[in-house]
């Protein structure tokens, strides 16, 4: 399943469980501004990519997979930003919250500047040490504000 508009142009959804368990939209556009919920490491039928092996007490063991991971969210931050007719040059300020830091700053260079497409992505950036996500074998997961147009200012 793609990202969808099932209700309104304002909202998005990919119609994963998760969205109704909890009750939220994965993005909503107020004006020209889209706001999208925390993006990660899930394909559109919501099976995890490159999820990290778990120890036995369930928490990740493994952050070798934290830069495929992070490709994954913001590939998904793409695809809901395209419903709206936006890119991520639209992306105005992000928030990447992480499980292993050091995991994180080893890709996060990379990774943002090959989604971005620019050497110096013009985004305010924040990057914050977390204790669990979702998800327990995930690692990382992408926060974002875009405004439509913020790539010709």
């Amino acid at each position: 399943m793609a990202a969808t508009q099932p209700f309104n142009d304002k909202t998005a959804y990919w119609d994963v469980p998760w969205e109704a368990s909890y009750g939220y939209p994965q993005a909503r556009k107020v004006g020209n501004e889209i706001c999208i919920s925390g993006q990660f490491n899930h394909d559109e039928d919501g099976n995890l990519v490159a999820p990290a092996l778990l120890d036995s007490d369930g928490k990740p063991s493994d952050f070798s997979s934290m830069g495929e991971q992070m490709r994954c969210a913001y590939d998904n931050i793409a695809k809901l930003l395209a419903l709206y007719g936006a890119t991520l040059e639209d992306v105005v300020e992000e928030t990447l919250y992480v499980l292993d830091m050091d995991a994180a700053f080893a890709v996060v260079g990379n990774v943002r500047k090959a989604a971005y497409g620019n050497e110096r992505p013009q985004c305010a950036s924040n990057i914050i040490g977390v204790s669990r996500l979702a998800q327990r074998a995930q690692l990382i997961e992408i926060v974002c504000k875009a405004v439509i147009g913020a790539r010709n200012d």
